[in-house]
């Protein structure tokens, strides 16, 4: 794995939680596995998958040079794990982000493709990417909100990617429908938000976290990943209020700098966010637990 453990994608199954996350084998190259951990005790590790659960995308697919887990969800018998596929550029733009889809058939342990192409790509509307959803079902519909890439801005020496959120319907969760539908719109033109992760509370809300960053000195500095908050009482419209997240950066050590891709699961205890600190989860994931 050699280095991250990063975008934390957990399902609770029924005895542990389950939480996939990508590592670095090498620089430039983002693979998944997996790490469950105690539904009483997350600290308690009870197995780590030492292999990747899905191989890199062949010469020229979506997913050639990195794969990054997104959401996992239970499906009946089955398990779906949405995924960011990763493609390198020669151009003036270094990557090429869009969305997979796969399936396991064993509880989540090994996956196969359902297609080699991606469920969510660029179109004429939407040009630059589409990557990293939230994916949940609701009645006979399943909704997701994905990052919506919105161009490449020039910070120094490098272009920087902006993304805000979008949001798509379909019928199988495999094809979707996309009008351009904004669920969680920028604050302002630098800015960047991914990594949605959504909640049913009570009967009549839904409770959405994600991150937002801006473009300059975001890496190691002031612009790095925080969390955000939006709710919503008919997965449409949402209303973005930052400040009642719940959680801010640690006064010191490993999330001190930066808080990205957070997840928020429920287990019959307690509700859990796990989510990436400084270094855009080089030196691990953690959790946090909700005092509501």
């Amino acid at each position: 794995m050699n280095s991250h453990a990063q975008v934390p994608t957990a399902i609770v199954l029924s005895d542990r939680i389950r939480v996939y996350f990508a590592s670095r084998p090498r620089q430039n190259l983002s693979l998944t596995t997996y790490v469950d951990l105690d539904l009483e005790q997350p600290q308690r590790i009870l197995e780590l998958c030492e292999q990747p659960i899905l191989d890199l995308g062949g010469a020229g697919a979506f997913d050639e040079h990195g794969i990054m887990p997104s959401a996992a969800i239970a499906d009946g018998a089955l398990v779906r794990l949405y995924y960011s596929g990763w493609c390198r550029l020669n151009g003036l733009a270094p990557y090429h982000n869009s969305t997979g889809l796969a399936l396991s058939e064993d509880g989540g342990r090994t996956f196969r493709r359902l297609t080699k192409g991606p469920v969510l790509d660029r179109t004429p509307e939407e040009p630059f990417s589409a990557t990293s959803p939230a994916v949940v079902r609701a009645g006979r519909l399943w909704h997701a909100y994905y990052s919506c890439g919105l161009g490449w801005i020039r910070q120094g020496d490098q272009l920087e990617h902006i993304y805000q959120l979008h949001h798509a319907t379909s019928i199988d969760g495999i094809h979707w429908e996309r009008g351009g539908e904004v669920a969680v719109a920028q604050a302002h033109p630098e800015e960047a938000i991914t990594r949605p992760t959504l909640l049913r509370h009570h009967e009549t809300d839904w409770w959405m976290w994600f991150c937002y960053r801006g473009s300059q000195n975001f890496r190691n500095g002031r612009d790095s990943y925080r969390i955000g908050f939006a709710s919503s009482s008919d997965l449409i419209h949402w209303q973005r209020r930052d400040h009642e997240a719940g959680i801010e950066l640690s006064p010191d050590g490993w999330d001190c700098g930066m808080m990205a891709y957070p997840c928020v699961v429920d287990t019959p205890r307690s509700r859990l966010m796990f989510y990436n600190g400084n270094d855009f989860g080089g030196g691990g994931f953690g959790w946090a637990v909700w005092e509501g």
